[in-house]
């Protein structure tokens, strides 16, 4: 474990590889499981604010979903997260050319909002766990992931540089910039 500013840092994410391969896996991390995507809370404000703005990007199912259950929903912990469609995807999928994407983020890339997507999605496979004092940065393996793992190996991709850009947006540039020299040093960084 690695600690940086109020995160603790599992080795893993410096010493795994991974590049999402979409040709592959087809997105399957967004409909598969039996919760949908963790929220922050500022990110269930936001829903709130942008859902109208990115209703008309998502499927009448996703859409059906939301309005039924909500723009977000408390899991058995307590917990905020994306509502699912009967039970499995995310209300806020869409399906492009057979590859699951997120509806949120067509709608930015679409010009129609500012928010990307929520953190949780967009830092995958690394789950972040809250505790009272600092947070857990972890990798998580799933087996709908080996496409990713492969070519991450291939490529020589370690998670926390396939991240870089999400990692930069939870936590800054000053502590990606910590996490990279650190991993200059650590003995398992992929290199």
């Amino acid at each position: 474990m690695i600690s940086i500013g109020d995160a603790i840092v599992s080795s893993e994410i410096l010493e795994e590889a991974f590049v999402c391969d979409l040709s592959k896996c087809k997105g399957a991390c967004c409909v598969g499981g039996d919760a949908g995507a963790p929220l922050e809370e500022e990110e269930a404000s936001i829903l709130d604010d942008i859902y109208e703005d990115v209703k008309p990007f998502l499927r009448k199912e996703g859409i059906e979903s939301i309005e039924k259950n909500g723009k977000y929903v408390l899991d058995s912990q307590g917990e905020l997260e994306t509502p699912l469609v009967d039970g499995k995807e995310c209300a806020y999928v869409i399906f492009e050319e057979g590859i699951t994407k997120c509806g949120i983020e067509k709608a930015r890339e679409e010009g129609a909002v500012n928010f990307q997507k929520p953190i949780s999605c967009h830092l995958y496979p690394i789950r972040i766990q809250k505790y009272s004092s600092f947070e857990a940065i972890n990798y998580e393996r799933w087996n709908i992931c080996a496409p990713a793992c492969d070519l991450g190996k291939s490529l020589k991709v370690p998670v926390y540089k396939f991240l870089e850009g999400p990692l930069i947006r939870k936590y800054g540039k000053d502590w990606y910039s910590e996490l990279e020299e650190v991993a200059k040093y650590w003995p398992g960084t992929i290199k």
